[in-house]
């Protein structure tokens, strides 16, 4: 493979923009990114015109790859052609709304916004100004957006901004907490409950390598919250609508909390957020209560009718069962290639995430007998060695995947994102013949 354009691409990038990109993960590629032309599919031709199996597929709201169903297309160029936007409601936002509050346990009530972050910063003002308190619990390795809330380090004794730019006192008001560890946040609750606003969670850990919630877990911060008049949110702008079908990953777990947070797919590929939940809490959004929230593109018509039609297809035919069939195949067949080659090594994921983390340690005679995506089962032989929270997830060999990894991958045509920490995604228009290339592709890497 060839980069040329790429790289002077990138070199001209650079010249306007800081870190040649306007996303941070997108410049962790060395000694620069690819940058794409088309996709085609589940497939991604970059300016080259390299191909790959395209397993990022946008970093997530992808569902279809990226030849979207007719239907959907219809739609778009339907709403594109009628005009670009309005500043007032429209019947498509009502329609999708209708649609999410149908499907999704948790939401009554839904206020559409524009992206992830949006989604959360305002889920987390909602929850102050619904509880009158200030603090939130949030999982150390978890990912909420770019916030000033939750780019926070440390625990709950000594939290401290993750970044520059925010000052300590911000921090004062965030507690984190490891994943999975209910005597932790038994712990934090029992010193801070009456100023806890929220637990603001991700129902699986999806930014920092697929860590996936213990038996019980999210029942012990259902109760927890409930007991100290605190609300409980799920943070599924990566597992809406991708993990556990039109239920989102809070059917799939049984655990329903008070306000959750969407985005990705539920734009359908164009830029989206949204924050749902029972209606009393969510009519404290203004005008009907006092919490402020307005955004200019909010609603906006031609991403509210690529999200509709999107679930809408998603409801008729068998987009998960092709998608989480995918996903069943390829940790499958990971875990065979990972026992044989790299067995300490452990494959993460659920439905349609997958990933292979570099751990450190493990056993080397279990056979491949390792249940993926089992929820972190006791009486799977790898217990004890798979990640539980992300600071397991962080002491993997991440230099090594991104730097030796990666790029061995990508010269056999197999796109993986960026890092070791985010995940990867299966699309309806991938094929058996994508993942069996794609396990050969890991077979000759590790």
């Amino acid at each position: 493979m060839h980069h040329d354009e790429s790289r002077d691409l990138y070199d001209r990038a650079l010249s306007v923009m800081p870190g040649g990109v306007n996303s941070s993960v997108r410049a962790a590629i060395e000694p620069y990114p690819p940058f794409a032309q088309r996709g085609d599919g589940g497939h991604l031709i970059d300016a080259d015109g390299n191909r790959y199996v395209d397993w990022v597929l946008g970093l997530g709201p992808l569902l279809y790859g990226h030849d979207t169903p007719e239907p959907v297309q219809a739609a778009v160029q339907s709403h594109a052609s009628e005009g670009p936007m309005y500043g007032m409601p429209t019947e498509i936002e009502v329609e999708h709304a209708e649609f999410v509050a149908r499907h999704v346990p948790s939401v009554e009530m839904i206020r559409f916004v524009n992206s992830g972050t949006e989604a959360t910063v305002s889920a987390v003002r909602l929850a102050r100004g619904y509880t009158g308190r200030n603090k939130i619990v949030v999982m150390q390795g978890g990912y909420h957006g770019a916030q000033e809330s939750t780019l926070v380090e440390g625990d709950a004794d000594n939290p401290r901004p993750s970044t520059a730019g925010i000052p300590q006192s911000f921090s004062q008001h965030t507690l984190p907490v490891p994943f999975n560890d209910e005597e932790a946040v038994h712990e934090v609750f029992e010193e801070h409950g009456d100023d806890i606003a929220a637990v603001l969670v991700e129902p699986l850990l999806a930014n920092k390598g697929i860590v996936m919630p213990e038996d019980g877990y999210h029942e012990t911060l259902r109760d927890l919250t409930a007991d100290h008049d605190s609300l409980l949110i799920f943070d599924e702008v990566i597992t809406g609508f991708r993990v556990g079908g039109l239920q989102c990953a809070q059917g799939k777990f049984g655990v329903t909390p008070d306000v959750t947070t969407f985005g990705k797919i539920i734009g359908g590929g164009y830029p989206v957020g949204a924050i749902g939940g029972k209606s009393e809490i969510i009519e404290h959004f203004t005008p009907s209560g006092d919490v402020f929230q307005a955004g200019t593109f909010s609603g906006h018509p031609v991403t509210m009718a690529a999200g509709l039609e999107t679930l809408r297809y998603a409801a008729e035919n068998d987009v998960y069962d092709h998608v989480n069939s995918l996903g069943e195949q390829l940790r499958s067949g990971l875990t065979e290639v990972v026992a044989d080659q790299a067995p300490e090594y452990t494959v993460a994921g659920t439905d349609s995430l997958f990933k292979v983390l570099f751990t450190r340690d493990g056993p080397r005679d279990l056979d491949g007998q390792c249940e993926a995506g089992c929820r972190q089962r006791p009486d799977c032989p790898r217990y004890e060695y798979c990640p539980k929270n992300g600071a397991d997830v962080g002491n993997c060999e991440t230099d090594r995947w991104r730097r030796v990894f990666w790029p061995k991958m990508k010269e056999q045509g197999v796109f993986l994102s960026q890092n070791q920490f985010e995940s990867q995604f299966i699309s309806y228009a991938h094929s058996e013949e994508d993942v069996e290339k794609t396990l050969e592709a890991y077979k000759e890497a590790l």
